[in-house]
This record gives structure tokens, sequence and C-alpha cells, in this order.
């Protein structure tokens, strides 16, 4: 696929450079997964706007993580988890395969319940009915992959815009106070425990450890035969790439977050499950919404899905050289969430702690792709800069720092 130079004229840069958008919008949809909905419901309907400020510094992580593994990719021609096979001893690799295992079927847990919600409260379908037709629609959407990379591409862009116009319907009808939206955005709060948990959840459901491991592998498809100048560029376009999609993902999380202050924090209700949130929003705004929050949560729920399902394949290949057949993955990886589902355990409780579980997971992707990326003779001249490092490494800190205290206040007793 050509690059864009600058001698080209401005419609035929700006129809190339369109042509290497795609990657970042898969991975956006895990920004704004089924786990999303749940952290950020939870985080306004208790804490009001006090939470908005964790999504904008999630966000600016996950834009840094998401460039440095596309980086990673575009420089090696390999994937982060088939880095990690080069460069660290077979045992080290067969843990961080296990974690990331772990992490995948927290990932799955929300992504299938989201979708399994989604037909339940738009169309009455019994949850494990309901359940059943969201794994064999992912099958489907995933199986569009034989027809190239494009494909998926172009269906999940499709979703991802599905949710987007949900909630600017949500946003335009819960009316909220915007000047304390703006104020939350830039001052950080965390009033009590419990703000601690949702938050460290909120990073975790926003900056997904398998979508990191997945963007090196995305990038590959326009990754063929290039020289280091032609790199540097592809590497450029991919950071617009994701600076759109991420941005999108941005503002459709502060938006979860702003609809439930608005709308539940605001008539003083505490909203304990996904349906309790979809039931409440016909009575307060009327039945338009509550249609909208259900087309969204049923469209992100099948676009996460698949997007998993293809991370899943990137680190069996990657770590260990596993090749199990998909739909055999897919299958182990589905059962937690029926389990919860016939144990007719709250979903909305299993989704915010999967997303906890995904912020303990994040430093196995973070901190190996860091010292990959570090080094020059593996990256060549896209080796990370010292302010790059030093960003990079600060990142890790907050991360394993939120999680500590998580730690701490849990076994005090103080969550």
């Amino acid at each position: 696929m050509p690059l864009p130079s600058v001698k080209d004229s401005w419609k035929t840069r700006t129809r190339s450079m369109l042509r290497f958008f795609g990657p970042a919008f898969i991975v956006s949809v895990a920004y704004i997964d089924p786990g999303n909905f749940a952290t950020n419901i939870s985080g306004g309907s208790i804490f009001n706007y006090n939470l908005v400020w964790v999504i904008l510094w999630s966000n600016l992580m996950a834009i840094f993580l998401q460039g440095m593994s596309a980086k990673l990719g575009i420089a090696t021609g390999r994937n982060l988890p088939e880095m990690c096979a080069k460069v660290y001893p077979h045992k080290l690799n067969i843990f961080f395969w296990i974690e990331a295992e772990l992490a995948a079927m927290a990932t799955d847990l929300a992504e299938f319940l989201g979708g399994t919600l989604g037909f339940y409260l738009l169309f009455h379908i019994p949850m494990i009915y309901a359940g059943l037709l969201t794994g064999v629609i992912t099958f489907l959407i995933v199986y569009l992959e034989k027809y190239g990379q494009r494909v998926v591409e172009a269906v999940i862009g499709g979703l991802v815009a599905v949710i987007c116009i949900a909630y600017s319907m949500e946003l335009f009808l819960a009316k909220p106070d915007w000047s304390a939206v703006g104020l939350h955005t830039l001052i950080p709060s965390l009033p009590n425990g419990e703000a601690v948990l949702i938050a460290v959840g909120m990073l975790g459901a926003t900056v997904m450890p398998h979508v990191i491991y997945l963007h090196s592998q995305l990038v590959q498809a326009r990754n063929k035969d290039l020289n280091p100048e032609q790199k540097r560029k592809h590497l450029r376009l991919e950071r617009i790439d994701i600076a759109v999609a991420m941005n999108i993902a941005f503002i459709v999380n502060a938006a979860m977050v702003i609809v439930s202050a608005a709308v539940f924090y605001r008539n003083g209700m505490v909203v304990d499950t996904i349906e309790q949130a979809h039931q409440s929003l016909s009575p307060l705004v009327g039945s338009f919404s509550s249609g909208a929050f259900g087309i969204a949560l049923l469209a992100s729920g099948l676009s996460s899905s698949a997007v998993g399902t293809l991370a899943g394949q990137t680190i069996m290949k990657g770590f260990v050289g596993l090749n199990i057949p998909l739909n055999l993955r897919r299958l182990i990886t589905m059962a937690p969430a029926l389990i919860i589902i016939g144990l007719g355990i709250n979903p909305m409780k299993a989704l915010i702690i999967s997303q906890v579980a995904l912020s303990f997971a994040l430093p196995f992707a973070i901190i190996p792709m860091l010292l990959i990326t570090n080094r020059k003779d593996l990256m060549g001249e896209l080796v990370n800069k010292p302010l790059t490092k030093v960003v990079g490494w600060a990142i890790t800190c907050v991360i394993v720092s939120l999680n500590a205290v998580l730690l701490y206040l849990t076994f005090t007793g103080n969550v």
C-alpha cells in the first residue's frame, strides 16, 4: 500500500492517509466495551461528575501506550507477544501467556455479558439464549477476517459509529451541568475507598492489556516491505489514526459518566445493575433514551467480543506458538460468562471486578513492551527517545501505585 508523499495533491494525500485508518478503530472498541458501561455508570450514579477526570487521564495513557504498541509492530515487523518470545526466556513467556490468557478471559467476560444484556434488554430474549446468540454473531464477525482485515475494520467501525450516535443522543437528552463537568474533568478527586475501586476499574476498562498486544499485530497488514523512511511515515499516519479513534472513545466514555451523573445521581439513584440503568432511563428521560442505551450496549458487546477473539489469537500464537482452533478457544473463554448467567450473579458487579482484574494485568503487558522499545538493536531508528522512556515508566508507576492502594484499602476493609 503506497504511503502519501509531500508532492501528492491534498486529495491524494487524504485518500492515501484514510487507507491507513482502521487498526486504531478496532482497538478503540476495547475502550468502549461493556466493562466501561459498568464502571462509568457506577461512577456517575454514586460520585456525580467527580470521576470524569479518570476518563481523561486514562485516555491520555491509552493514546501513549497504543502508539508505542504500533511503533513496536512497525519497527520490528512482529507483534508484541512474538517479540517477547524472541527476547525473553521460554519459562517467562509461559508466565506471560498464562497471565495474558487470564486477562483475556476477564475481557471476554465483560464483552460477552454486554452483548447478552443488550439482546435481553432490547428483545426480552432469556439471558441464556441471548448469550448463545452473542457467541454465534461473534463467530460470524471474526469469520469475515478470511476476506481481509479491512472487512473486519469496516464492520467494527460501523458498530463504533452506532455506539457514538446512541450516546450523543443520550447526552443531548440528559441535559448535564456543563460547568461541573468541566471542573471535574480538570481537577482530580477521589472521595473515598469505593471511589478508588471504581477509578481503578475505569482505568482497567479503558487501558486494556489485550489490545496493547493486538495493536502491534494489526499494523502488520500495512507494514509490508517498507524501508526506514516509509516506516517513519507509517508510524506518523498510525498516530493520527490513534489520536482520532482514542479521542472518539474518550468522548463516549465521558458521556457515559456524564449521563449517569445527570440522570441517576441528580435523582438520588445508585444504579447497581445494567438492567436498572436501562429501566430507569425511560421514566426519567424517555423511552427513546433507554432504547439508545440498549442499542449502544448491544453494539459494544458484539464488536468488543470480536476484538477480544482477535487478541486471543495474537496472544496464543505469539508467546508459546499455540494454534488452538478458534472455535474451541472461544468456547473456553465464553464459559465464565455462561456460568455467571446460569448462577444468576449480578452481571454489573461481575463487570466491575473483571475490569479491576485487567488493571492488575496491565503492567505485565506494559513493562515488557517498554523494555523492548527501549532497545535500539531491536527498534532501529524508532527506538524510544529519553522523554518517551520517562513518560512510559511514569505511567507504569501510576498504574502499579493505584493497584497497590486498592489492595491496601481492600485488606484494611475500607472498600
